[in-house]
């Protein structure tokens, strides 16, 4: 089980990373519910395994590109971020470790495997997957833009995806069509 979803969101980042075109020093986020995963609501059934499963799949995708995974926590810890500090220099820092029913599983792991963890209140990440609804949204940047993916799903969890794109400011549609072209 665990190797089957490993390879699942193994296989979910390295799709949405090569949709969303991420390159050497951006910022992947994931929101992660192993409860959702193993068919129970979001928050009632935290497992590290499955957390665990689905770090080393998503970070094996991720860091053979250079991209910084961001783990999203659970609302407990209002949703902050766990991530490599050198993704977010002069960040403000906040306190807090997670724990898997503190912030959860997923995010826990990720403090756990990261070489030089820290928490964020927020983030501003380039692409984002959201793995059983955790609602990611506010750690995209403006625009975010939904990717749909060859899976709906992880285990027993609803599978959503997101990149970003510049705003366009100003001007006529056909501007923006123009640099379509």
């Amino acid at each position: 089980m665990y190797e089957d979803i490993k390879e699942q969101a193994k296989m979910a980042a390295a799709e949405l990373l090569d949709k969303a075109n991420l390159t050497k020093g951006q910022i992947l986020v994931v929101g992660c519910s192993s409860s959702e995963i193993i068919g129970s609501r979001i928050g009632s059934a935290s497992s590290p395994e499955v957390a665990e499963a689905v770090w080393e799949g998503i970070f094996e995708a991720a860091s053979s590109r250079g991209v910084y995974v961001a783990a999203q926590c659970c609302e407990h810890l209002n949703r902050a971020i766990i991530v490599e500090r050198a993704a977010v220099p002069g960040a403000d820092i906040v306190n807090v470790v997670p724990q898997p029913k503190a912030g959860g599983s997923f995010a826990t792991a990720a403090y756990a495997h990261a070489a030089d963890p820290v928490a964020v209140e927020e983030i501003r990440a380039d692409a984002g997957l959201d793995i059983g609804d955790t609602f990611i949204g506010m750690h995209l940047k403006k625009v975010a833009v939904p990717v749909r993916l060859s899976l709906r799903q992880i285990g027993e969890a609803h599978l959503t995806a997101a990149r970003v794109r510049p705003k366009f400011i100003g001007g006529e549609r056909a501007h923006y069509d123009d640099a379509l072209k």
